[in-house]
């Protein structure tokens, strides 16, 4: 993310509003601050749990064949041997001798690729049609001769170099290749700084017991994902399942990210929500293509608005090891497009893996059919802490109202986590009593809030910052007709009603 002003930059705003309020702030913050870690306050904790708890509900209750699992967070070594994780789960790192910054593959090249592409796009366009370019056609010494003729060296071809395609060339060589050419730092600047990459796994290590050696590697589980594979027949068979199936689960993970920032988007420690749909061999397509709308419905629920949300596809020779077929669910941050959930096609090779890393058989057999299989599984997987990212980002507004500037979080308000506030106009001459009773009645029912101290209109911008849709004031009209004001947080609307009707008022 470009580094802008912080009185302009939209992220930089909500960063310094979730501080002030008590939403998210720096974890450890007393000490410097820890890297990319981040607690929830008083106010983050309740938004936190109220969208896990309705992605919950919107699985477990919402479908009958759908049910709940909470499994281990530290798994069998073995689980990451059989998934592939230890082997896959790994981005190539490069480093720079120059300012010992660190920085994945990927990340550095994206901007050396596109300019490659560029200049050899704007050198075939000064040949003369159906001429074939080679390495001798372009400037020497430049970047593009040295990368074209190593491309053409590695793959064999001594007569054609086609535009944007990379013939018979893996995406890691051509990194490399590209690093070769271009080699200059994203952070300092220095050229031909880059180290040669390598291969950095991004679970986090911990041992198990009392002695430490090799037998005791253990790992934090980098996805909640396998604990759903391991248990998915005890978990069908006690809860009288059939396929199609599902099993949910929400729960930390932990990734030992190269490349953190934009907030809490991407952390070391994180929350996902995750339900592995089990389904017969044949009728994935169908189930994905099911879930997918659901899952874009869902979104939709929580109020998010539907032109900063878009379908992303990977491209096939971009899936993960063990998808078939992969569609992200992506919103658009200040800093850009970002996935918040991916629904994939894992077809049946997380149960055969870990079939045959651990001798037990994990087919299903159909007694109506008579058949054993592997169910197919199809994926949704969302995380928590981008979703409510998102959820904050589309719902930071600013006004300006009587000359003063505004800002509230125009949450829905079944997500915020203050549903009202209670407020006497002023402490004395009774009101208060009348405000505090009301919102005695009201706190064993629903997460609200009473203040009495300040002046009314700073009360009310406190409550607004923190997306409370509904502020109840109790003031000198209340005592002649016990009717108190609603004020409502995103039109400044204001109506009364009967002191007696607030709980029935929030209620509906």
């Amino acid at each position: 993310m470009a580094k802008n002003n912080k009185q302009t930059d939209p992220l930089a705003k909500l960063v310094a509003l979730c501080k002030r309020r008590g939403i998210v702030f720096q974890s450890s913050e007393i000490y410097g601050g820890l890297g990319s870690t981040y607690d929830y306050g008083p106010y983050g904790a309740p938004m936190k749990n109220n969208i896990a708890r309705l992605w919950w509900d919107d699985m477990t209750l919402k479908h009958d064949n759908i049910v709940g699992l909470d499994s281990a967070v530290i798994l069998h070594p073995k689980v990451w041997e059989a998934s592939g994780h230890l082997k896959e789960f790994s981005d190539p790192l490069v480093e720079c001798k120059n300012c010992k910054k660190r920085f994945k593959v990927d990340d550095v090249v994206e901007p050396f690729s596109a300019k490659f592409w560029k200049n050899i796009s704007q050198m075939m366009s000064s040949f003369e049609p159906g001429k074939l370019i080679q390495p001798e056609h372009l400037p020497e010494g430049s970047p593009e001769r040295s990368m074209t003729g190593k491309i053409l060296l590695h793959a064999q071809l001594k007569d054609k170099l086609v535009e944007g395609e990379l013939p018979d060339l893996d995406n890691h060589v051509y990194n490399e290749y590209l690093l070769d050419a271009y080699n200059q730092c994203p952070a300092c600047g220095e050229k031909n700084s880059l180290l040669k990459p390598r291969d950095f796994n991004l679970m986090f290590q911990t041992n198990m017991g009392p002695v430490e050696d090799e037998n005791s590697t253990g790992y934090f589980r980098p996805e909640t994902a396998q604990g759903i594979f391991l248990d998915y027949k005890i978990v069908a068979e006690s809860a009288r399942l059939k396929p199609p199936f599902g099993i949910a689960q929400t729960g930390k993970a932990f990734r030992n990210e190269i490349t953190t920032g934009n907030f809490i988007f991407r952390t070391r420690e994180f929350e996902q929500m995750e339900m592995q749909y089990f389904v017969k061999p044949g009728e994935t397509s169908e189930w994905l293509e099911k879930w997918r709308q659901l899952r874009w419905d869902w979104y939709l629920s929580l109020g998010i608005d539907a032109d900063k949300l878009r379908w992303h596809e990977h491209p096939k020779d971009k899936l993960a090891h063990y998808a078939k077929e992969a569609w992200d669910i992506e919103y658009l941050f200040p800093f850009g497009w970002g996935e918040l959930e991916g629904i994939h096609d894992r077809g049946d090779f997380d149960l055969k893996a870990h079939q045959e890393a651990s001798g037990k058989d994990l087919t299903w057999f159909d007694d109506q059919e008579k058949e054993r299989y592997h169910p197919h599984i199809v994926e949704t997987s969302a995380g928590l802490n981008r979703t409510m990212l998102a959820v904050l980002c589309n719902a930071y507004k600013e006004d300006e109202q009587a000359g003063e500037k505004r800002v509230y979080l125009a949450l829905d308000p079944k997500i915020a986590p203050v549903k009202a506030a209670v407020f006497p106009l002023v402490k004395k001459d009774g009101l208060a009593e009348i405000a505090a009773e009301i919102y005695d009645d009201l706190r064993t029912r629903f997460p609200v809030f009473y203040d009495k101290q300040g002046s009314i209109g700073r009360r009310y911008r406190r409550m607004d910052e923190i997306g409370t849709p509904f502020c109840f004031t109790i003031d000198y009209q209340t005592k002649d007709d016990d009717t108190v004001t609603v004020r409502w947080r995103d039109t400044l609307k204001q109506e009364r009603i009967h002191k007696d009707q607030v709980k029935a008022y929030l209620e509906n």
